[in-house]
């Protein structure tokens, strides 16, 4: 992954945890096959897509706090039935939880620099027990989780 990339955060609306949206993609992927990609519809295209191809990933927030990333493969042009181009953001189907980092809510998706991104869970401790939501966010407010 070059210094160069860049990456892409966004809501994850109507997911209460990481197992939700795990599940989510689970379903899709058994539905679609061995092939499937977990994929993302947008209406505006990422000026910055270059460096998103370069080693992004799309960081998702779940109730109030950034908890995993999918590393983003290509940029898809795709078109609604109103007939309006729209970009899906294709990602790599393997969801990945991240350490937890409180985000406001926002519109859209918007950008996250590398060094702004919270660091991927070491593999240890992704069976953790889940701590309690406002100890979680309290932690992350703190910069220790």
């Amino acid at each position: 992954m070059s210094k160069t990339h860049i990456n892409l955060i966004k809501l994850c609306v109507g997911a209460e945890s990481f197992e939700d949206l795990l599940g989510w993609i689970q379903q899709r992927q058994d539905a679609g096959g061995a092939d499937y990609l977990s994929s993302h519809v947008t209406r505006m295209w990422p000026k910055q897509e270059a460096a998103l191809l370069d080693g992004g990933s799309l960081y998702w927030v779940i109730k109030g706090a950034i908890q995993a990333r999918q590393k983003i493969v290509r940029l898809d042009e795709v078109t609604g039935v109103d007939g309006i181009r729209r970009c899906a953001i294709v990602m790599a189907p393997k969801l990945i939880r991240t350490t937890s980092a409180t985000r406001r809510p926002f519109q859209g998706w918007r950008y996250l620099k590398p060094e702004d991104a919270p660091a991927d869970l070491p593999e240890s401790r992704v069976s953790d027990d889940a701590l309690p939501k406002e100890l979680a966010l309290a932690l992350a407010d703190i910069g220790l989780r």
